[in-house]
């Protein structure tokens, strides 16, 4: 017989896999100092990654916090547009220390959430994002760093820092993966609401010639 009808929603809070209800995103100093000295990978792919992200904290209702460094101290620049202009009404924090975990105010907003598990993206992955997880991971924290939404100064820092953080504990994701996730079902009412960020995805990522051939795929 075909199969119509989706499998029923396991406990949102309670799934040991991500869900809209049981984490929170972090997104870690994506300011234009940050984006000129990174070389593992190329700004428009880290972009489509992190505004998936963004995109997907709207759209779920997942709650995000922003942090920058050295944006009150008049040395950097705020996190860039391309990612606020997907977040109306989130305040970005500022800090002066390279390790978010550190500052009270990054800290408190991750607490406030009640989550345990945060979905994590930085620039760069072997300072701001991989202290901060390392932290976190020692605290009792789950941490899933985006592996398609950072980027370090040069591969080899970018894949011992990815390297350091498993070890530790951390559970690398991907932006569309993690969409994949939260969505689960494509016969669940809120499907259209995955397929729409699906579909920007992938013919996002042909328009900025990343695809490497084929058929774009599409969720209908």
């Amino acid at each position: 017989m075909p199969k119509v009808a989706p499998e029923p929603i396991r406990d949102p809070q309670s799934d040991h896999l991500l869900t809209p209800q049981n984490c929170v995103i972090a997104l870690i100093d994506f300011q234009p100092g940050q984006y000129a000295t990174v070389t593992s990978s190329s700004r428009a792919e880290i972009d489509l990654g992190v505004v998936t992200l963004a995109k997907l904290a709207v759209a779920y209702d997942v709650p995000i916090v922003v942090s920058t460094v050295a944006v009150d101290m008049g040395v950097n620049e705020p996190t860039v547009p391309e990612i606020m202009n997907e977040l109306p009404g989130v305040t970005q924090i500022d800090r002066t220390g390279v390790n978010a975990w550190e500052d009270a105010d990054f800290k408190a907003a991750i607490e406030a959430t009640g989550r345990k598990k945060v979905v994590m993206a930085g620039l760069w992955t072997e300072v701001c994002l991989s202290f901060p997880t390392l932290d976190m991971l020692a605290e009792g924290y789950e941490v899933y760093p985006v592996a398609d939404a950072v980027g370090g100064t040069s591969k080899v820092t970018h894949d011992r820092a990815f390297d350091r953080m498993i070890a530790a504990g951390a559970q690398p994701v991907t932006a569309i993966a993690f969409g994949c996730e939260l969505m689960r079902n494509w016969e669940r009412e809120d499907a259209d609401v995955f397929r729409r960020i699906f579909n920007w995805y992938f013919q996002t990522k042909r328009q900025l010639g990343l695809w490497g051939g084929g058929t774009v795929p599409s969720a209908g």
